[in-house]
C-alpha cells in the first residue's frame, strides 16, 4: 500500500458526523444494507455527476448503531472534479444527503495524510446511567440505562489497570491473523449534574467491540458484580471471560479523531502500517 495520490486526482480530506441508529455501520455491506459510507458515497457521485464511485477511507469503521461526532474520512477525486465542485460541494451534500449524516468540511489533505493510518488516536466517549426512573426519552437513543447503582470510583479504579500497551485479546472479538495488541492512552468516567456517567476511551486503535467490551467489564465492577482488580486479571489471563458483555452499541460515540503535524503524516502511516500490517490495522472495524 502507498500514501501517493494517483496522477490526476486530489485527496480530499471530509470531517462528518452521523447518528447510527438506523445505519449498518460504517462500511458497505452486500445485501443492500444501509452504511454511512454507502449513502455518502452515493451522494458524492450524484452531486458530482460522476459515473464512477469515489470510495472513501475511514478512520475508524463503526460498527452498526455506533454514532460519530468528530468521524474523518478521505477520498481521491480527479482533479477536475475537484476544481469544477469543490466551492459548492459542502452545501450540494448537505441538500443531497439524509439527515442522520452531516459532512461538515472538505478540504484538499496535505501531502502523505491517509484517515485511517495517519491518525495517531481516537477518542471514543461511552454514556451510560444508572438513574432509577431510566434514560431521558430526549437521550435514548445515546445513553445506556443501567438498572443497578454504579460507584464510578470504583470503575475508575478498576480502569488504571488497563491503561498502556497490552494484548486486549480478553476484550476483543478475535479476527483471523489480526493483533490484538493496542495502546490505551485513556480510559477514565466521570458522572455529571445530569446523571449520565460518560466513559472517555482514547487509543492508538481499536480492535473488534473492544470498547463496549471494557465498558461492559468496568460496569460489572461498578454495579458490585465484581472486585475492582478483575478487569485487570481477565486482561492478563488473554482469553474471553464469559462474563465480560458487549454492552449495546448506541451508548457509544466516535468523538474525535487526533493526527500529528502536517510534515509527519507520512511517516505515522508508514509506522502504522509496519505495526498492523495484517488485517485489523488501524481504523479497522469497532468498538
Amino acid at each position: 500500500m502507498s500514501d501517493d495520490v494517483a496522477p490526476g486526482h486530489v485527496r480530499v480530506r471530509l470531517d462528518l458526523s452521523y447518528d447510527g441508529t438506523a445505519f449498518s455501520g460504517w462500511a458497505k455491506q452486500a445485501g443492500g444494507r444501509r452504511t454511512v459510507q454507502g449513502e455518502i458515497e452515493d451522494a458524492l457521485r450524484t452531486v458530482t455527476r460522476s459515473r464512477e464511485t469515489y470510495e472513501l477511507t475511514v478512520a475508524g469503521r463503526t460498527d452498526a448503531g455506533v454514532h460519530a461526532r468528530g468521524q474523518v474520512a478521505h477520498v481521491d477525486l480527479p482533479r477536475e472534479v475537484w476544481a469544477e465542485h469543490h466551492d459548492k460541494l459542502l452545501k450540494r451534500l448537505a441538500g443531497r444527503l439524509p439527515k442522520d449524516v452531516r459532512v461538515w468540511a472538505l478540504r484538499e489533505a496535505p501531502q502523505g495524510f491517509d484517515a485511517r493510518f495517519s491518525a495517531v488516536w481516537r477518542r471514543y466517549a461511552y454514556r451510560v446511567t444508572d438513574n432509577p426512573g431510566g434514560v431521558d426519552p430526549l437521550l435514548r437513543g445515546h445513553v445506556l440505562w443501567h438498572d443497578w447503582p454504579l460507584d464510578v470510583d470504583a470503575m475508575n479504579e478498576a480502569a488504571r489497570a488497563l491503561l498502556g500497551e497490552h494484548d486486549f485479546a480478553a476484550y476483543c472479538k478475535k479476527r483471523e491473523g489480526a493483533t490484538t495488541i493496542r495502546t490505551l492512552q485513556e480510559l477514565s468516567l466521570e458522572k455529571g449534574a445530569d446523571g449520565i456517567i460518560t466513559a472517555t476511551v482514547r487509543a492508538d486503535a481499536f480492535c473488534h467491540n473492544m470498547v463496549r467490551s471494557l465498558i461492559g467489564a468496568l460496569l460489572f465492577v461498578g454495579d458490585g458484580h465484581r472486585p475492582p482488580d478483575w478487569p485487570g486479571k481477565v486482561l492478563a489471563v488473554g482469553v474471553r471471560d464469559s462474563a465480560v458483555h458487549v454492552v449495546r452499541p448506541h451508548g457509544l460515540t466516535l468523538e474525535e479523531v487526533g493526527y500529528p503535524a502536517d510534515d509527519l503524516l507520512a511517516a505515522r502511516s508508514r509506522e502504522a502500517r509496519n505495526k498492523r500490517s495484517l488485517p485489523g490495522a488501524p481504523g479497522a472495524g469497532c468498538c
